[in-house]
C-alpha cells in the first residue's frame, strides 16, 4: 500500500510538468504562465445561445458556384448538423470533419438527405467553391454511403462571420501564421433554424450525435454536459506539432490521469483495508 501511494504521488506530482507547457504568446514553449491563454486565443471560443433562431436568408456560394440561402437546407421535420470550418486548415478543422464522418456511419440507417441534412461552411472570405467541391467529394467518397443532404459552402458577402455570432462561434485571424484561431464543435439546428446542441471536440459519440438530432427534430434543446475546447492554431517547427492543440490534449488527458490514479489508490486502499480485517478476524477466532 505504501509502494502505490508513492507511485500514485509521484504521478500526480508530476503531472504539471508534462501537461502544462509553458507557451509565449504564439504558442511556442516559453514563459507565458501557466493557464493564461496566448494573446491571439483571447476572445476565442463558443458562447452556445440554445433557442436562438438564425437568419435563414444569409446567402452563401455552393459548391456548383452558385448562390444559396441558408434556408434552403431547412426542411420540416428535418434537423440540421452546421460546421464552420476551413477548408485548407492544416489541422484540426480535417480532424472534426474525420470525426463528424465517422460518427454519421454509426448512426445508419439515418442519413443526409433522408433525415437530416449537413451544411459545412468555410469561414475564409478567400476559398473558392472550387476547393469547397473538393472537399465535399473527399469526404462523400469517404461516407461510403449517398448523401446528398451534405452541402459545403463558401463565405459570400461576410455572411460567414455574421453567422458565428448568431450562434456564438468566435474566431480570429491570426496575421503571423496565416491561419484562423478557432475552436472545436459542430452544431446541431432544429428544421426551423434554432439552436439546439453544441457538441465539442475533434470526435464524436455516435449515441450523442443521434440523441443531438432526435431531440432538435422536436424542436427540443439540450445544454452540453461537457464542455472541452480544442484551439486550431499554427504548427511549431520547434516542438514538431500543433503546439495548442497538442497542449489542450494533454489537459484532457492530464484530467483523465488524475481520475485513474485516484480509483487505482481507491481500490488498493480498500483491499489493504479488507485484508486487514480479514487477518484481524482470524487472530480472534484462533484466540477463541
Amino acid at each position: 500500500m505504501k509502494k502505490a501511494l508513492q507511485f500514485g504521488i509521484g504521478v500526480l506530482l508530476a503531472l504539471p510538468l508534462c501537461g502544462q507547457p509553458r507557451l509565449d504568446r504564439y504558442g511556442v514553449p516559453g514563459a507565458l504562465p501557466v493557464g493564461v491563454r496566448p494573446a491571439i486565443l483571447e476572445g476565442v471560443g463558443i458562447e452556445e445561445h440554445l433557442g436562438r433562431q438564425i437568419d435563414l436568408n444569409l446567402t452563401f456560394t455552393a459548391e456548383n458556384g452558385y448562390p444559396v440561402a441558408l434556408k434552403e437546407f431547412f426542411h420540416s421535420g428535418k434537423p440540421v448538423i452546421l460546421d464552420l470550418i476551413y477548408y485548407s486548415c492544416p489541422n484540426l478543422c480535417t480532424l472534426i470533419l474525420n470525426g463528424q464522418t465517422a460518427a454519421m456511419r454509426e448512426i445508419l440507417p439515418w442519413t443526409p438527405g433522408n433525415e437530416y441534412e449537413v451544411v459545412t461552411i468555410s469561414i475564409d472570405p478567400n476559398e473558392s467553391f472550387d476547393l469547397a467541391r473538393k472537399k465535399k467529394a473527399i469526404y462523400l467518397s469517404s461516407f461510403d454511403h449517398s448523401a446528398p443532404g451534405w452541402h459545403f459552402l463558401c463565405d459570400r458577402d461576410g455572411n460567414a462571420k455574421k453567422l458565428a455570432e448568431m450562434i456564438g462561434f468566435k474566431y480570429r485571424w491570426d496575421e503571423r501564421t496565416q491561419q484562423f484561431a478557432h475552436a472545436g464543435a459542430i452544431m446541431v439546428l432544429t428544421p426551423e433554424g434554432k439552436m439546439a446542441r453544441y457538441l465539442y471536440g475533434a470526435s464524436f459519440h455516435p449515441r450523442d450525435l443521434r440523441f443531438s438530432l432526435a431531440e432538435a427534430s422536436e424542436n427540443r434543446t439540450t445544454m452540453a454536459v461537457q464542455k472541452i475546447l480544442l484551439f486550431c492554431y499554427h504548427y511549431d517547427p520547434k516542438a514538431g506539432g500543433y503546439v495548442l492543440f497538442a497542449t489542450n490534449l494533454m489537459r484532457a488527458g492530464g484530467i483523465l490521469t488524475v481520475l485513474f490514479i485516484g480509483l487505482f489508490l481507491r481500490r488498493m486502499f480498500l483491499a489493504e483495508r479488507k485484508k486487514a480485517s480479514l487477518k484481524t478476524r482470524g487472530l480472534k477466532e484462533g484466540i477463541a
